[in-house]
């Protein structure tokens, strides 16, 4: 059988402890007790911060939020190029950009030289990887149609005579090979 100690607390946080305690627990020692596991277990002090709360999360959204439209606002008077480039990055088979077309600036706005030569050369270097990952990809073709050719070649041994290479394909799949190289 287990014993009970008396312990003096103020009025008015024993009542406050005896409402919480009645909330979640069927004793006041469970309640005292599961606090006490509990900072115990995760070996922290009670009067430590756990860092932020609703309302520090909620002003930092806020925050943030602002931060955005600023953002935005910030690119709608100086333009959208930069999200126009990175798009294009992006998705590689978006439109083209038309001759002749006017640059996509806000109404009133003076072009500025440097800024539109550094989004030439952006447009310009995202048409260059462009090119050269659709490069890639073809050498990465030709490299394994090529091995599918070789291993329909095979060594002949003949008895008068070197050696030879014969092409183990039909005519047909030998001229479909020599149109479809022709055409690329």
């Amino acid at each position: 059988m287990e014993t009970f100690s008396n312990i003096r607390f103020k009025k008015d946080t024993a009542r406050q402890f005896q409402t919480f305690s009645r909330q979640f627990f069927n004793t006041h020692t469970e309640a005292l007790q599961t606090m006490l596991d509990f900072f115990i277990y995760n070996e922290i002090s009670p009067k430590e911060s756990f860092g932020p709360n609703g309302r520090t999360i909620a002003e930092l959204i806020k925050k943030r939020f602002n931060a955005m439209a600023a953002m935005m606002k910030n690119i709608e008077t100086h333009g959208v190029l930069p999200t126009k480039a990175m798009l294009e990055l992006l998705f590689e088979h978006s439109p083209q950009k038309k001759q002749g077309q006017a640059p996509l600036l806000m109404e009133g706005k003076k072009a500025d030289p440097e800024r539109d030569m550094f989004f030439k050369k952006v447009e310009e270097a995202i048409v260059m990887e462009k090119d050269y990952t659709n490069l890639k990809r073809d050498l990465g073709q030709l490299q394994s149609e090529f091995i599918v050719l070789l291993d329909k070649v095979e060594l002949v041994k003949s008895s008068f005579g070197k050696p030879k290479l014969q092409l183990d394909m039909t005519p047909e799949e030998f001229e479909q090979l020599k149109m479809k190289l022709k055409s690329e």
